[in-house]
């Protein structure tokens, strides 16, 4: 019964389905094979708009890659203070810009805001002793399990591009904001003003391909040589594009996102007074003592202790695959508490 990650989730039959016939010989690589050359069509009739788009090995490559094709190595990021490509990435994105660093901002619930970043930007002096900001990252849903709505990515993206500032999505559970609102992938991207979107896939059902989705056309121009030069472009690239494919063309991407944060619903429904968090995708965040949390180990429950919030705080992630049967018994040992 566990909830550490969404990361422990299975692979999806028609993700598995897609690599088995894909697995013959094909007489192209690195791209060139029949299924690279169907993703971009396939992602811009998902975002009903004409994107460009990469596969990677890991959300990881899809942040620091993206932030590299708009962010020089002089340059600053401003991002939530717990953003994921400050908090567990190990510097990927100061080794993929080539010197990149972070301008953390504060947020509640997870979510960056215009006024906590027009605080920051006013702190800054903009003179040779400080890195100039060239980028943006938000992170959809946000590290916290909460959502940003298509307002506010508007109201971030208006405000980053007043800058001159480029946009970047951070998607790693895109798909559960976009169950949540119940809106057009659109809507909280490129007609939101996004330029550049880490699209996520191996948390909801994938196995081992995420996507860059390029909104701003010139973006994509080194793109292809640093995703080669950082060794993130597969010689068998099909592989990774068919689990793409199948994400988006046959619709597990939605599907497996509304049954996760359906998982989640069910779970804060039976302990409203202790979420430090609103729940809005897959993921809870607990106020639990250290007995309460040694009890749930004891009856079989795998969980991750958050100290970025106390002590007494710990993480459940719920997983698209999560059997009814560990989702109930989770729900019942919380409420018995």
């Amino acid at each position: 019964m566990d909830f550490h990650s969404d990361n422990a989730a299975g692979v999806h039959p028609a993700i598995l389905k897609a690599v088995a016939g894909a697995a013959g010989p094909h007489p192209a690589g690195y791209d060139a094979d029949d299924w690279s050359r169907r993703l971009d069509a396939a992602f811009s009739a998902l975002f009903a708009a004409p994107v460009r788009v990469f596969a990677v090995p890991s959300g990881t490559a899809a942040n620091a890659l993206s932030l590299a094709a708009i962010v020089p190595p002089w340059g600053g990021i401003y991002a939530h203070q717990d953003a994921h490509i400050e908090v567990d990435e190990a510097g990927a994105v100061s080794f993929f810009t080539g010197g990149a660093s972070h301008i953390l901002v504060p947020g509640a619930n997870g979510r960056l805001g215009v006024d906590a970043l027009e605080t920051a930007a006013s702190r800054r002096r903009g003179d040779v002793h400080q890195v100039p900001a060239a980028a943006l990252t938000i992170t959809q849903a946000s590290e916290c399990g909460t959502v940003y709505r298509p307002d506010d990515v508007a109201a971030l993206a208006d405000w980053a591009h007043g800058r001159g500032l480029k946009l970047h999505m951070d998607g790693a559970r895109f798909a559960n904001a976009v169950a949540h609102l119940c809106c057009h992938p659109a809507d909280i991207s490129w007609r939101a003003g996004v330029d550049i979107l880490s699209f996520g896939a191996i948390k909801n059902g994938g196995m081992s391909a995420e996507a860059i989705v390029v909104f701003d056309a010139p973006l994509a121009e080194t793109l292809p040589i640093r995703r080669k030069r950082g060794g993130m472009m597969p010689s068998k690239g099909r592989f990774a594009a068919a689990q793409l494919l199948a994400m988006v063309e046959d619709g597990p991407w939605l599907d497996n996102a509304r049954a996760a944060n359906a998982a989640a619903a069910r779970i804060a429904a039976t302990v409203p007074r202790r979420l430090l968090y609103p729940v809005e995708a897959n993921a809870l965040f607990l106020r639990l003592t250290p007995g309460e949390k040694a009890q749930l180990r004891t009856q079989g429950f795998g969980f991750y202790d958050w100290e970025l919030l106390g002590d007494d705080a710990a993480r459940f992630v719920l997983r698209w695959d999560q059997s009814a049967e560990a989702i109930a018994a989770l729900a019942q040992a919380l409420a018995a508490l």
